[in-house]
């Protein structure tokens, strides 16, 4: 299992919380009274999915490539609908370049994997003791494409990528990036609109858990009240970091102990998906007065993500945008480049199905913003043994430029806006 921030988070949910049930209980009134805000939310149909399919294949005609490869998670379900786990057991899709996508997993599963099937497709079995890449392989014969280049989607496990070679020692297998990526980086109106949804529900709880953080609470207290907000409110929780004084200098934390304490940095990252599209909000406050250091980095910060937005422009490089951050924070001090104190991290990230996804605003990154791109923008300031401050929000482009998913706070003392 690969480790990331959220998956490291989820984990540390799962652990016995002294005081977390009995903070709960005591909300209980106040979390009943919120309402669900994704009443209206529409999920992806099957007209927005053949749309993708064909989209896709005409990248694929564009590219050379006769089919491409995917196996379970967000590129399945975005042209599938297929909602699937990885295991030692290949459950896969195969796009065409021309006609209907075939999905190949075991015998004893087809029912199942039928039941969240959101296109016509084909679906080939096998059975436990014979070899699912043969059967892909076959596939591939039968629709004349096994002499063509085959994409491979880039998290598709090498175990996968092996067995195809072997079963078609021909193939000549190529990058499936330049179709789905081509595809999933460009979002629709449909997909914004979900995202923005996730993105009003992460606000909406901030409102609610922010004014009922108290001395002494724990990171974990904060998270839980978070995610228990954001599930009354209709989203699904999918990570609330909480970092409390000298650990907001470190952007994922620290494993020291923390609590709430007067005068110190309260830094939240948090965010949820709704029907399967995310959000990822940021906020950085003082609990009780801020100093005059806090205040001057705070502002500093939301300065260089206000360059970051206006550096967003179509057909600028998505490496300009962090150019432009790192530009103004050297003429603070900071750095230069990732050094600290100043911003050690990328100051954005691709957003949409997956939290982060392709591409990234960081240095050298050529591919160009156009209409649809979704990202991140975040680029915190950091102060190894005292504080950090990282204010995000995230924007999609527009044909006239960038345009927020959530309006970022002007000023420390109303840091939710």
């Amino acid at each position: 299992m690969t480790l990331t921030r959220r998956s490291l988070i989820a984990a540390a949910a799962t652990l016995p919380l002294f005081g977390v049930s009995s903070m709960l209980r005591a909300a209980e009134p106040d979390l009943e009274a919120l309402q669900d805000l994704t009443q209206g939310a529409v999920p992806i149909g099957p007209d927005e999915r053949a749309r993708r399919v064909a989209r896709a294949q005409a990248l694929m005609k564009a590219n050379g490539i006769g089919a491409v490869l995917i196996e379970p998670g967000s590129s399945l379900i975005y042209f599938t609908g297929v909602r699937w786990s990885r295991s030692e057991r290949l459950t896969a899709a195969i796009l065409p370049v021309e006609g209907e996508p075939c999905i190949v997993t075991p015998f004893f599963e087809e029912p199942s994997v039928r039941e969240s099937l959101g296109i016509p497709a084909e679906v080939r079995v096998w059975q436990e003791h014979e070899d699912p890449l043969a059967v892909v392989a076959g596939f591939l014969k039968d629709r004349r494409l096994a002499t063509r280049p085959v994409g491979i989607e880039e998290t598709v496990r090498y175990f996968a990528v092996a067995g195809l070679q072997r079963a078609l020692p021909g193939a000549r297998l190529v990058s499936a990036n330049p179709v789905v990526r081509g595809c999933r980086m460009i979002k629709t109106p449909a997909e914004i609109a979900l995202m923005q949804q996730a993105t009003d529900v992460t606000i909406a709880a901030y409102s609610f858990t922010v004014p009922r953080i108290e001395a002494g609470m724990t990171p974990a207290q904060i998270g839980a009240l978070m995610n228990a907000a954001t599930v009354k409110l209709g989203g699904r929780p999918e990570f609330a970091l909480v970092l409390l004084g000298e650990a907001a200098a470190y952007p994922h934390g620290s494993g020291k102990p923390q609590a709430v304490r007067r005068g110190e940095i309260v830094l939240m990252d948090c965010g949820c998906t709704v029907q399967g599209y995310q959000a990822d909000v940021s906020r950085s406050f003082a609990f009780g007065e801020a100093t005059a250091e806090q205040r001057k980095v705070w502002d500093q910060m939301r300065r260089g993500q206000q360059i970051a937005f206006d550096a967003a422009r179509i057909g600028a490089t998505a490496g300009s945008v962090d150019d432009a951050v790192r530009a103004y924070y050297k003429t603070l001090g900071y750095g230069p480049d990732y050094k600290l104190p100043g911003l050690s991290h990328r100051t954005g990230h691709g957003i949409g199905m997956d939290g982060h996804e392709p591409v990234n605003l960081v240095r050298c990154e050529t591919t160009r913003l156009a209409a649809g791109m979704c990202f991140s923008n975040e680029p915190g300031i950091y102060i190894p043994g005292s504080f950090g401050i990282r204010i995000e929000d995230c924007f999609h482009m527009t044909a006239a430029g960038p345009k927020w998913f959530s309006e970022p706070p002007s000023t420390i003392d109303r840091p939710l806006g």
